[in-house]
């Protein structure tokens, strides 16, 4: 039996294998030349105390013992065309029920609006050059979904939702670095993302599953209580057999038509606000009472708070990364962040949002459930208006919490570009207020963090989906059409890339209940 050890590590010994293997022997009374190997079983950085260490939980194995890796992946069939499923979406949730039902011996039709994630990038290339938006390749759609260009953060709090080591391992079966499966905050990073979703597309094409890119659902025909037929944009039909709907929150169009067709969807809360960018030295420096040095990865944060009767949070914090223009339509400013893999920008920045409910949409109720998807576009496209160009709207975070137009604005990471705007004009008065009391509140839990050498650049709207597609708990089906199953964080039931693809396999799964 292999002996389990918890060590705690200078992060300069952490760095080095030799170190950790004297450690682990210490730890075990034994001598380090009886250990044949050490298995990581899990990696968390605790700077808590002033005073920066690594606590590693390790399997010694030794000379005698045979190593046991347990490795989760799927065990895909070779699929016919008898049994099939459409999946709308190739996010995550998209991905994984896909693969999910090659595992069930259901064959899977992908659909994606998008492009492969190789003519993806070319197009995202453009935004930042050219402003232009392709308003169906861009960082929400496309090949992998908003995760693909976003940062592949890959923790989530939904551990008892569904099999979290199974998701990791299989992205480690398609190219990840084996460290994200025992790190407590593992991270892949932009750069690194895209080839591994190219390798799992490439899985379902040689099982027999199809994917079609470039192919976008306008419409559906029903009979009596299932979808029956699926229109394209190109004209053709296509009959339905299974559907999982997993657009992601951001397709719009696909709310819409599910409304007009008499399909049951929900307005939901979500949470919107504006994306914080500081220097990472200084968060570093807040984080570990000392400058970083280079054993010690770029720090984050994670902070939450209630200001004016709401919640205020930190949302998707991105050490050393980029703010990105993450808008999927012309003449609307929707910011997000990402980071590579090596973290190794000059700013850290996080969404820095409040939460939303019902009686704040009320203008719009006339839209019922696209009410509160119609309160966020709209604020998205007061953003625009304001500078008219893919530039956006920032301010100083001092600026901003007294209420003062910046007259100058520091360096950023957002390429588009900033124009100085009062955000206090954009926002509505209750998120302005939750914001300024919050990042108070923030300035006092991380001191440094209130100043007004750090910027906020408006908006980040697109947290979650505004608009929820019911389905029954036990069965994940539509409570009016029976053969559609609403996935992952579009239908309102993810948030990460994480949690949607455990989504997604449980949504395949549910086609053989």
């Amino acid at each position: 039996m292999p002996i389990t050890v918890e060590l705690k590590l200078h992060p300069r010994d952490a760095a080095d294998e030799q170190q950790i293997l004297f450690a682990a022997a210490r730890a075990a009374i034994i001598h380090p030349s009886q250990i044949a190997a050490l298995v990581p079983l899990r990696k968390s950085l605790d700077a808590r105390k002033g005073r920066a260490v690594f606590l590693l939980k390790v399997e010694i194995y030794l000379h005698d013992e045979e190593v046991q890796l347990e490795r989760r992946f799927f065990q895909f069939k070779k699929v016919c065309n008898d049994i099939t499923c459409h999946i709308i979406g190739f996010g995550p949730a998209g991905i994984y029920a896909a693969l999910q039902c090659l595992e069930l011996g259901i064959k899977p039709i992908v659909i994606e609006r998008g492009k492969p994630v190789e003519e993806r990038l070319k197009d995202i290339a453009v935004i930042h050059k050219k402003q232009l938006i392709d308003i169906d390749s861009n960082y929400c759609f496309g090949e992998g979904g908003a995760g693909t260009y976003s940062d592949g953060k890959l923790y989530t709090r939904s551990t008892k939702r569904g099999d979290v080591k199974k998701v990791l391992d299989v992205l480690i079966q398609h190219g990840a670095a084996q460290h994200i499966g025992y790190e407590a905050h593992p991270h892949i990073g932009t750069n690194r993302l895209p080839r591994i979703i190219a390798v799992m597309r490439q899985t379902i094409l040689d099982a027999g599953g199809e994917v079609r890119f470039n192919q976008k659902l306008t419409d559906v025909s029903l009979t009596e209580n299932q979808i029956s037929q699926l229109h394209f944009a190109d004209g053709s039909k296509e009959h339905c057999q299974q559907m999982i709907i997993a657009t992601g929150h951001s397709a719009r169009d696909i709310f819409e038509m599910l409304h007009t067709k008499g399909i049951m969807i929900e307005a939901k809360p979500f949470a919107l606000g504006v994306r914080a960018e500081h220097d990472q030295r200084l968060i570093d420096q807040i984080q570990y009472k000392q400058p970083r040095g280079e054993w010690l990865p770029p720090s984050s944060y994670s902070l939450v708070t209630q200001a004016c009767g709401r919640g205020v949070f930190s949302f998707c914090m991105c050490p050393g990364g980029v703010i990105a223009p993450a808008g999927t339509a012309p003449k609307e400013i929707v910011v997000n962040g990402w980071s590579s893999s090596a973290r190794n920008g000059p700013f850290a920045n996080s969404g820095m949002v409040v939460a939303v409910n019902p009686e704040n949409w009320k203008q719009y109720e006339t839209l019922g459930p696209l009410a509160a998807l119609e309160f966020q576009k709209q604020i998205e496209q007061k953003a625009y208006s304001f500078t008219d160009s893919l530039q956006a709207p920032a301010q100083r975070l001092e600026d901003f919490i007294q209420g003062k137009t910046s007259a100058t604005l520091p360096r950023t990471s957002y390429q588009p570009g900033l124009q100085s705007v009062d955000l206090a004009e954009i926002l509505p008065a209750f998120i302005t207020q939750s914001l300024r009391e919050g990042l108070k509140d923030f300035g006092k839990k991380m001191h440094g963090y209130r100043t007004n050498e750090a910027l906020i650049v408006g908006v980040e709207s697109r947290t979650s989906s505004p608009v929820r597609i019911p389905r029954s708990k036990e069965t994940y089906r539509h409570p009016q059409i029976s053969n559609l199953l609403p996935c992952g964080e579009g239908a309102g039931y993810a948030g990460g890339i994480v949690s949607a693809a455990m989504d997604g396999m449980a949504c395949a799964l549910a086609l053989v209940q």
